[in-house]
């Protein structure tokens, strides 16, 4: 900005160009006949902030005679009077850039701009539009905290800094966006988390290229290092108690503007199948229904390929009077196994997907209309077996225990690579395909960490927490595959 208040302005109004919701309000600030301007977006600002805190003290309580002539002395006076004794806002800033003021203005803040001054100031103006803060649907538990994050960061920090009473919780703010400007938050503990992947997390944010990051999913698949791979190296949460925990053992939790889903770093696959709901209740109640989930989430990657390996392969490993039971059912059904799976699944895939697009009030009617279809509608219509609807059934049910969604999602698509792998080789296409997997799993990584740990690498102390949670007090040292600086816990 050049410091001549018309030929600053007549540059604003360019550089808004045709927006019809930026507004410049011109006054004289009382008691020097000094000209001076406010731009802001209607709609955005907080208008009784504004009109006390800015346009009050400048247009009706002015400069003193006594101290005129000290104000009009020159422009670092002019900006140190009006910043240190006319405008009792929290958030001012000065800026000579005219990038930075339209591109605030455009968010929110208030511009201000006074003849002899050089730059203009930025106030803190927006306003704050938050809904209230709701159980996140996304992770619902029966113990343990009613709330969730909203799309708004202040609110989220603010949860941050509640759940996690700490002087050492860190809070990085980043500006990331090419064309729209977001703000993001690394949040860690400066005395726990490793400083290399502190550095690693704000090395992959500074390098992000991107127009506009809708939402954290973006972040999400652009700072994680397989983007090949079906599994998530990045793991998103509603839950600030989640968070706060992840921080806790030396992980690295990002927070975008304008999402309600915050992204924890690195993640291993076995975080995908555990619940914060398995550390409020008892060890042994905690570790049951962990081992039970990792179980749901076998049948649910497994159920239908064993299905069509026993029944096209293998029949002589089904007990004789099972199998003679299936193949009486399975009388009439014109389609072989694979075919048969298929339609089941993805008719499952199809509801599920309705179900969750639809309006609330409509979507428990899709369920009773989708049950009665593929259940006793699709058996005596002779297109599958009833055993065959028991396993989709069992599959579908089991799915819904992952209780992060879209490492559900992850399963859901591997499944159908089962199926057609057992439909090839039968029971040695499934080994197959679980070995592959498992290959898979142990050269990922997420942020330097393997993602198949504790296991491989085999880590004897990270193993109180994998399958079986092991009561707090047994577990006195933070994960050691995250290289934590204070590795003892305080229980």
């Amino acid at each position: 900005m050049t410091g001549l208040y018309d030929a600053d302005l007549t540059s604003v109004r360019k550089a808004i160009g045709n927006n019809g919701d930026v507004e410049i309000r011109e006054f004289t600030i009382r008691g020097t006949g000094t000209r001076a301007a406010i731009v802001f977006v209607d709609g955005l600002m907080n208008n009784d902030l504004m009109d006390t805190h800015l346009i009050r003290p400048l247009m009706l309580v002015g400069i003193p005679e006594a101290e005129q002539e000290q104000f009009n002395r020159s422009s670092d006076t002019i900006k140190s009077y009006i910043s240190s004794q006319m405008l009792p806002v929290s958030e001012i800033k000065h800026t000579a850039r005219l990038l930075e003021l339209v591109q605030s203005v455009l968010v929110g803040t208030t511009g201000l701009l006074v003849d002899g001054m050089q730059g203009a100031f930025l106030v803190g103006s927006a306003k704050g539009k938050s809904r209230n803060l709701e159980e996140p649907l996304s992770e619902a538990l029966l113990r343990g905290p009613r709330v969730g994050f909203t799309e708004r960061l202040a609110d989220n920090t603010g949860l941050l800094r509640l759940h996690g009473k700490n002087e050492s919780l860190l809070l990085t703010r980043f500006e990331v966006g090419n064309r729209v400007k977001k703000d993001l938050i690394i949040a860690y503990m400066k005395d726990i988390a490793d400083p290399k992947l502190v550095e690693e997390v704000v090395t992959r944010i500074q390098k992000l290229e991107i127009d506009d990051p809708l939402e954290s999913g973006y972040i999400e698949q652009l700072i994680e290092e397989n983007v090949m791979s079906p599994f998530q190296q990045v793991q998103n949460t509603e839950r600030p108690d989640r968070v706060i925990g992840a921080l806790l053992e030396g992980r690295v939790a990002i927070l975008l503007d304008g999402t309600p889903y915050a992204l924890i770093v690195p993640v291993t696959f076995s975080m995908l199948l555990q619940s914060p709901e398995d550390y409020y209740e008892r060890w042994i109640s905690g570790s049951f229904v962990r081992l039970l989930r990792f179980l749901s989430a076998l049948l649910a990657l497994l159920a239908p390929a064993l299905y069509i390996s026993f029944i096209s392969f293998h029949p002589g490993l089904i007990p004789t009077k099972l199998a003679l039971t299936i193949i009486e059912t399975r009388q009439g059904v014109p389609f072989p196994s694979i075919i048969e799976a298929l339609i089941m699944e993805i008719a499952i895939e199809i509801l599920r997907e309705a179900g969750i697009r639809l309006p609330k009030p409509i979507g428990p009617a899709m369920g009773i209309v989708g049950g009665l279809i593929i259940g006793d509608a699709a058996v005596q219509a002779g297109i599958v077996s009833p055993f065959l609807v028991i396993v989709v059934a069992v599959t579908a049910i089991s799915s819904f225990t992952i209780p992060v969604y879209s490492a559900g999602i992850t399963l859901r698509v591997l499944r159908f690579t089962a199926m057609f792998f057992a439909a090839v080789l039968g029971l040695y296409g499934v080994v197959m395909f679980f070995l592959l997997l498992c290959s898979h799993l142990v050269i990922l990584k997420s942020f330097g960490v393997p993602y198949a740990s504790p296991m491989v690498p085999y880590g004897i102390s990270d193993l109180k927490d994998f399958l079986i949670r092991f009561p707090l007090k047994v577990m006195k040292k933070r994960p050691r595959m995250l290289k934590p600086n204070d590795p003892d816990r305080r229980n």
